[in-house]
């Protein structure tokens, strides 16, 4: 009824299972799948100690960027993984966001910092795309406060039952549509893929939850380094995904894509034409 939203545009010629899918499970977590992927990461750990060498130590490239800016280009080449369900319908988003969370710094009681950033894989390096996300966190570990930030402070001077009424209030408007694509750029559940580095404070992957607020149909966490088969070393991810969006072949192919790229690091420095290309000849996803 209402077939129009300030962030994507609703996807047509789909079959009538996919159409029904959201009356038969209305909410993601009814319509969740969890996937462990493991991802050898020897080539990936030698590509960053070279590409290091050039860079300060304040801003080195780590596996977590290599997993943006794989996750990035997955979203371009398979846009069928960028979609969301709200209102019974299917949407294609546009544009490639991400966000995720990192902590101020690695202490018990350090705040938790929330990273949102719109991603473009056919224009933007890797390099480019690394400086971009300091130029986003950085301020936030010095203490800049968000959009966001500013506006849930706001919010928490109410009530709770005024809060509850609020965002009951913001969830209508968001079904039929209509709230504000200011709103929707600064809330970070507002996302393509959630992603969290709990390989960082030396934890292994587990899976997270999507949450029924926003539009994030896929989390992914990252989980520490570890010895794989042969001494190589790998790790694992764990991903949450909304099965609503997409088949099983076609998600998998998505997944599959990152791991490779990560696996195969000199390619996250092809173009998206250049990735395109070599997926049509069968050789990367």
């Amino acid at each position: 009824m209402f077939p129009w939203r300030p962030d994507a545009k609703p996807v047509q010629n789909l079959s009538a299972m996919r159409r029904f899918m959201p009356f038969v499970s209305p909410r993601r977590n009814d319509s969740v799948f969890y996937m462990y992927q493991d991802i050898e990461v020897e080539a990936a750990l030698e590509y960053l100690e070279k590409r290091n060498r050039e860079r300060p130590p304040e801003r080195r490239l780590t596996l977590f960027h290599l997993l943006l800016r794989a996750c990035s280009q997955t979203l371009r080449l398979r846009p069928g993984v960028n979609r969301f369900v709200k209102a019974g319908r299917l949407w294609q988003r546009e544009g490639e966001y991400l966000t995720f969370s990192a902590k101020r710094e690695i202490a018990d009681g350090s705040p938790m910092l929330t990273v949102k950033r719109r991603f473009h894989p056919d224009t933007e390096s890797l390099d480019e795309m690394v400086e971009a996300v300091f130029a986003k966190l950085n301020p936030q570990r010095k203490g800049k406060k968000t959009q966001s930030d500013k506006e849930m402070n706001l919010a928490l001077l109410l009530p709770g039952v005024a809060i509850q009424l609020m965002l009951k209030g913001m969830g209508l408007l968001d079904y039929f549509g209509l709230l504000p694509r200011r709103m929707i750029e600064a809330d970070p559940l507002y996302t393509s893929i959630f992603l969290a580095n709990l390989g960082s404070i030396d934890y292994p992957a587990g899976h997270h939850h999507l949450w029924e607020y926003g539009t994030c149909s896929i989390f992914g966490v990252m989980g520490r380094v570890e010895p794989g088969a042969g001494g190589r070393r790998k790790m694992q991810m764990a991903w949450t995904y909304d099965e609503r969006i997409a088949d099983g072949l076609y998600s998998y192919h998505g997944l599959e894509g990152i791991r490779e790229r990560i696996e195969n690091p000199e390619l996250l420095e092809l173009s998206i034409d250049e990735l395109a290309k070599r997926a049509g000849e069968g050789v990367v996803r």
